[in-house]
């Protein structure tokens, strides 16, 4: 019977492909592009058909062919009845795959082009997107900033507009505290960087066509030194692969897996599929390539400082947000965000949608505190005492107020005798019992430049009332003053003042109210982090859930050999670095130092950079140029969508298209991987389609496409693609999720979204850290830590050694007990660059910090001609030019004749940026404040000096690690001096 029904499939097989064909003009279109013979028989022979596909037709003939182009065996009658039927079990299907029970030969073009062809007769007549009134079609995409409408025309986008919910939509929540009621506005409150997206993708910096620098032979002289310097030709797409896939395979014979690295960019575009951690990290095992091991740049004092005193090492040293906005909202009396600007950063992906939560905390009279040397948007908008401090020196101004809550006795004695160790010794050591040096408010005065009697203000005022702590940008932890030398010291603090107070007692906890929200969390979606469709199984969350929801082929990378992302340039030039492992699986992994080049293995001679350029975002950014030009490099490929940064000095460009000209998955802020639970930061859980909107403008193909046809030259691109193209792999993630439980795939692809039901009040996740304050067992719905992390029974204390919070640290006594950088005992240690290096601040008296931008995501949007040029927070058009903006204080403006907008030089002797300098009493006396990860990398020389006019201030940022003993960035510990600069009408002449 089976065997009568496989005889049957195959010879429906021809007519059904005819049939489609026939209805719907995408498939025919695609069966036209090859006329090959492709046979799909039993191994034995015994049952075998041939289809000969000519002209757009298949004819189908029984028996075996002896040559045919692609040969499809299967191993017996079960398995090809599983894998021929409309959706099959994945898992199976997996299963026969690795143990060779299906076997698809041929000229690996040729088979990834049926196999997808397959599966495109099944997608080809979806309906994607809702037909509008007015002719346009309504799709859907998720951006680093949040879920838009994109309405399309005759394959243009005609504009963009958030999410708004329908009455279909699932209901939101609502939070009652003091006597009211709070619900959410149904709409998606995204990010300024979202909406200036159809401008990026209609940039003129977009790259339509693959090319070559004109002066690089990859058969004869390569010219490395001119990278950046000599223009670029175009080439066709063959010409391209072929050079590419050839000097892969030149690498591989010539030097041995591990000549070429990938460096990626802090963040790529949104999706499941796309994202450098799913497509590309599965491109790459394919291959073999040498691993750029990332810092944790968004996390550098949690992760290397603050981790050891509470654990949290799946969370890179930083809290959750489990039940925050309620218990904020009704038991909190007091907000002290610490260098914390919401209004700004948005917690990376969430859009606007704290906002109206921080809105309702000022309404109930909860009140703000703001400590930052800038009077940033989240204190102009909520208000309340604005308290200046010079960069890197908050560990001190903590400190102090630890001291007088010391002094005063307002802190939680209770809390402190039961859930923490080693509070004597740093009680011994506020007082100055150790050091004879008491750690007063007079004490820090002059290293922080706020008054001592506002410290002991604030100290009382904070130790009296129930008191949430926003530290950096998601408010309990992430970013802020961590990203200096001072870093891991004030990160210590901000959890030390927390253990201090109670943390987890009703209204005392971290958070901005930025996340926390009450969704659903037990609902499941991969987030970004998770693997996607990579295989890998170490540097993702791809283990945890991913590839047991969506079974895949595991990929694995031969090569062991790392290279630190911060030391790269050091790597290429010197040909040695060091660097200390970024692992959230352990607290005591951070120890352990590793070395390129590895034994065994190749020093790196090929680089191929994928994704948004990451000049701006590593420090000391002008040591890449020099690796750039570097001798041993002797090939660089730049897979990118614009002509920025370090694209300019590639030999061969890729020209990638952008996410809305490709098909993905997601859901809106789900950073997953470290970041579990990251959707809690919106309103409501929106899961998209990420639709294919328009055409790949000019010769722009998709990341997934690109790497699918560089690996059919090396013969692996049925094994990268499983026979799926993108939009398979989205259904196999929608597969997977529980999405496809609430709604089905044809609904889905229309409406292009879902919303996840709010979680109903009753079920809500208990508030983080509750469970601790009162002793009890760990009730909220995370992964952490693993079993054998608990010390007490498990689900008991945190982790740490004791179970309990550390004062003085044990991982640090036992592991790293005598570093004068990072001291067991958090001591406080002036900055390695700032006011007391005294004879750099001669020199460079100003203090810069350069923070996220408002208005661009790391590198995305920023440049390109989007609208975001035109806001004159973010750049100012000086004689036709965009330059980047530098906030400076009136005092400092008029001591250097500089008036509002001009053009100034700001340099060191790292460096020099030209910038607009936007006037304003919202910056300290002595600071001058900018954005980092500006997309545009321009140096021009004038006069013998060469200057950057694109706004990269990474250019004068130090490369020197935090504290010995970490791979940690400091670009906030950086001194300059600002001039005004009168050559903007040469830098037009010379650009």
């Amino acid at each position: 019977m089976k065997r009568t029904i496989l005889r049957t499939i195959l010879f429906a097989l021809g007519p059904m492909l005819n049939r489609v064909a026939g209805t719907r003009p995408a498939f025919r279109a695609r069966l036209k592009q090859h006329d090959i013979v492709v046979q799909i028989r039993l191994k034995d022979g015994s049952i075998g058909r041939h289809f000969i596909i000519a002209a757009g037709k298949v004819k189908s003939v029984a028996g075996l062919h002896p040559r045919p182009h692609v040969n499809m065996v299967f191993k017996d009658v079960d398995t090809a009845l599983l894998m021929m039927k409309p959706d099959p079990d994945m898992g199976e299907v997996v299963h026969a795959a690795k143990n060779f029970k299906v076997m698809v030969m041929g000229p690996d073009p040729l088979v990834v082009w049926f196999m997808q062809l397959l599966n495109f007769s099944q997608t080809s007549g979806l309906q994607m997107g809702t037909p509008m009134p007015d002719g346009c079609t309504r799709f859907t995409m998720l951006t680093n900033g949040g879920p838009l409408f994109v309405h399309v025309k005759n394959d243009k986008i005609v504009r963009l507009t958030p999410i708004d919910l329908d009455d279909k939509d699932a209901p939101s929540w609502t939070i009652r505290a003091r006597g009211r009621s709070f619900t959410p506005r149904r709409q998606a409150t995204i990010a300024p960087h979202a909406m200036a997206m159809k401008s990026a993708v209609y940039s003129d910096k977009r790259i339509l066509y693959p090319m070559k620098r004109v002066d690089f032979d990859p058969n004869g002289d390569r010219n490395p030194q001119n990278r950046g310097k000599s223009g670029y030709e175009r080439i066709s797409w063959d010409e391209a692969l072929d050079m590419v896939a050839g000097e892969i395979k030149r690498q591989k014979a010539k030097y041995g897996p591990g000549s070429m690295v990938i460096p990626m960019s802090s963040h790529h575009q949104w999706g499941n599929v796309g994202y450098y951690l799913s497509a590309l990290m599965r491109f790459g095992n394919l291959i073999g390539f040498t691993r750029m091991a990332a810092n944790p740049d968004s996390w550098e004092g949690w992760y290397w400082g603050a981790m050891h005193h509470w654990g949290q090492s799946q969370r890179v040293g930083i809290t959750g947000g489990y039940g925050t906005v309620e218990d904020c909202l009704k038991e909190c009396e007091l907000m002290v965000y610490w260098s914390c600007d919401p209004e700004s950063t948005n917690c990376a992906y969430m859009g606007f949608e704290g906002t109206q939560r921080r809105l309702w905390a000022k309404e109930l009279g909860i009140e703000f505190i703001h400590i930052d040397p800038h009077y940033n948007p989240s204190a102009q908008l909520f208000g309340g005492r604005w308290i200046p401090i010079k960069p890197q020196t908050d560990a001190a101004l903590a400190q102090a107020i630890m001291h007088e809550w010391v002094v005063e006795g307002l802190y939680d004695k209770d809390y402190v005798a039961t859930r923490t160790t080693g509070f004597d010794e740093w009680r011994d050591h506020l007082l100055g019992q150790d050091d004879g040096v008491p750690k007063t408010p007079e004490w820090q005065e002059s290293e922080t430049g706020v008054p001592a009697r506002v410290v002991r203000a604030l100290a009382r005022q904070w130790g009296k009332k129930k008191t949430y702590l926003a530290a950096g940008a998601g408010g309990g932890g992430f970013g802020g003053a961590c990203r200096g030398a001072g870093g891991a010291q004030w990160a210590r603090c901000m959890v030390m003042m927390m253990a201090m107070q109670g943390m987890g007692k009703p209204g005392v906890n971290m958070g901005n109210l930025q996340s926390g929200a009450p969704v659903d969390y037990e609902f499941y979606f991969p987030g970004y982090a998770d693997g996607g469709i990579s295989g890998e199984l170490q540097w993702n969350g791809n283990a945890v859930n991913n590839y047991q929801k969506m079974p895949h082929v595991l990929s694995m990378n031969p090569v062991r050999q790392l290279v630190p992302r911060q030391q790269f340039p050091e790597a290429i030039i010197e040909g040695k670095a060091t660097g200390y492992l970024w692992d959230g699986m352990a607290t005591e992994i951070q120890f352990q130092p590793y070395t390129y080049p590895m034994p065994g293995y190749p020093r790196i001679h090929m680089i191929y950079k994928y994704g948004g350029s990451s000049f701006s975002t590593l420090t000391e950014s002008n040591r890449m140029v020099a690796a750039y030009r570097h001798e041993s490099i002797e090939c660089v490929v730049n897979q990118s969508i614009w002509m920025e940064g370090e694209a300019q000095f590639a030999d061969i460009i890729l020209p990638a298209c952008t996410n809305f000209e490709r098909y993905d998955i997601g859901e809106w802020g789900s950073g997953g991987g470290y970041v579990q639970h990251s959707f809690d930061g919106v309103n409501h859980r929106v899961i998209a389609l990420q639709h294919k909107c328009i055409e790949p403008l000019g010769e722009s193909r998709s990341d997934y496409q690109i790497f699918t046809d560089v690996l059919c030259r090396l013969g692996v691109g049925a094994m990268f693609t499983e026979g799926c193209s993108e939009l398979d792999w989205v259904k196999r993630v929608f597969n997977s999720s529980d999405v496809a439980k609430r709604i089905n795939w044809k609904e889905f692809c229309k409406k292009g979204y879902y919303v996840v039901p709010a979680e109903p009040e009753a079920t809500r996740s208990p508030v983080i850290f509750r469970w601790f304050a009162e002793g009890r067992m760990k009730d909220v719905p995370e992964l952490a830590p693993l079993p054998s992390q608990w010390a007490d029974d498990f689900g008991k204390g945190l982790q740490t050694p004791s179970g309990k919070f550390e004062f003085i640290p044990e991982t640090l006594k036992r592991s790293d007990p005598d570093n004068p950088e990072r001291p067991v005992l958090n001591r406080y240690i002036p900055s390695w660059e700032g006011l007391r290096t005294t004879a750099l601040a001669d020199h460079f008296p100003l203090q810069m910090i350069a923070t996220h931008s408002r208005y661009s995501f790391h590198t995305n949007v920023d440049g390109k001609n989007s609208f975001t040029n035109d806001i004159e927070d973010h750049r100012v058009k000086v004689d036709g030019h965009y330059y980047w903006l530098l906030r400076m204080g009136v005092q400092d403006a008029q001591a250097r004749s500089v008036a509002h907008h001009d053009l100034v030089k700001v340099f060191n002797d790292r460096g020099a940026v030209i910038c607009a300098v936007d006037v304003s009493p919202m910056v300290a006396s002595g600071v001058v404040k900018s954005f980092e990860s500006s997309a545009e990398f321009v140096p021009v020389e004038i006069d013998g000096e060469w200057v950057d006019i694109g706004g990269c201030m990474n250019t004068l940022t130090p490369s020197r690690t935090q504290m010995r003993g970490t791979s940690s960035m400091s670009p906030n510990s950086c001194l300059v001096q600002v001039e005004k600069w009168t050559h903007a009408a040469r830098v037009r002449k010379v650009a």
